[in-house]
């Protein structure tokens, strides 16, 4: 996402994030209202009604048109289409974490649970075991068959209790991941 569409997006959920300037959408997408009737179905003072207008005019949400003394304001419905199909596409939201370690989590975890290349412990939280599955599951060559005692021998190299890791619903885990590691190789070898 670039940088004036982030800040686009930041100020878009700033001005929403105001209860009182979201029920002024709300209002403005039904009726045009001018700021004494705002004030009057909100409870709130003209000045007020006029500084949250002021914010959503600034995204372009609402528009003015004069009528006589007064200002009739309503909500542009089509800014704010455009801001959802410019915006709130699922690959525009995705790229929000652009410059975020989407791995410093596993990270975390790896480094908390090992102590150079041991196993410390075997993690409680499913979660955390995933994230050590995953990295056994790299311990080994893809497209490779390995019989039961190698898996062993290997999976003790980082842990004693290989019995735990071979369990039912953690081969199960292991298959899974060494399966997508073989299907992508598979891939990447019908593509070379």
């Amino acid at each position: 996402m670039q940088p004036e569409q982030f800040n686009i997006l930041l100020r878009f959920f700033k001005a929403l994030a105001d209860d009182s300037r979201l029920k002024i959408v709300g209002i403005l997408a039904n009726q045009e209202c001018s700021v004494e009737e705002l004030a009057v179905l909100l409870q709130l003072k003209e000045p007020t009604v006029s500084h949250h207008l002021a914010k959503l005019k600034e995204l372009n949400l609402v528009t003015m048109r004069p009528e006589g003394n007064s200002r009739l304001y309503q909500l542009d419905s089509e800014a704010l289409q455009s801001i959802s199909k410019e915006i709130f596409t699922p690959d525009k939201i995705a790229s929000l974490i652009e410059n975020v370690d989407t791995e410093a989590w596993e990270s975390k975890v790896l480094k908390n649970y090992f102590e150079g290349e041991s196993l410390k412990e075997i993690p409680a939280s499913r979660k955390k075991r995933l994230v050590i599955l995953k990295w056994l599951a790299n311990q080994f060559e893809v497209g490779v068959n390995y019989p039961e005692r190698l898996v062993n021998d290997i999976l003790k190299r980082y842990h004693p209790d290989c019995a735990t890791f071979m369990s039912k619903s953690i081969l199960q885990k292991i298959t899974k991941i060494k399966i997508i590691l073989n299907v992508a190789s598979g891939f990447a070898n019908v593509f070379h």
